[in-house]
């Protein structure tokens, strides 16, 4: 058995305004910032000799690796993203960009708990403030639905039921 991977799928090249500034910042950061300081320490520690047993060079090169690869996966990224900064015409139906509150369903047919999720671009995942991928499954079950429509998640824990309650841009 190989250690062959096939490549992942492409994540749909949508990002809000915020996340391409973040993205933005965040290549201006490692290009301008840690990338010249780890060069200067790489720098010092080769002037010091022996490279092989010297942290300091070893480590610094591992880090211009890791800066060098990151920049250019945001290079990359911010050439192909679309910044969608404007809300759909139909702002009845949920789209990249919604803010979407959802109430859960129990299977006695009690109304549980209510869940807010904000669709962003796969750049943007952050759990803690609820903002969700365009390509999760949660937000592909939530494309094109209305308030008050039926959406049905199967997790590991079982299938939920989910009614739209609002949707914001």
């Amino acid at each position: 058995m190989g250690r062959y991977r096939p490549p992942s799928p492409k994540s749909a090249p949508y990002i809000t305004p915020e996340g391409a500034q973040a993205l933005e910042r965040e290549l201006k950061q490692l290009w301008k910032v840690e990338r010249p300081a780890v060069t200067a320490t790489v720098h010092e520690a080769a002037k010091n000799g022996d490279r092989s047993e010297n942290g300091d060079y070893i480590y610094g090169k591992k880090r211009l690796r890791e800066i060098d690869r990151r920049v250019r996966y945001l290079s990359k990224r911010l050439d192909e993203v679309t910044i969608v900064d404007r809300a759909p015409n139909d702002k009845s139906k949920i789209f990249f960009g919604a803010q979407v509150t959802l109430k859960k369903v129990t299977l006695e047919g009690d109304q549980g708990e209510e869940h807010s999720f904000h669709i962003v671009g796969a750049d943007e995942i952050d759990p803690k403030q609820h903002k969700i991928s365009i390509d999760s499954p949660m937000a592909k079950q939530l494309i094109g639905k209305s308030v008050d429509d039926e959406i049905n998640i199967t997790t590991k824990a079982g299938k939920n039921t989910w009614f739209v309650t609002a949707i914001i841009y």
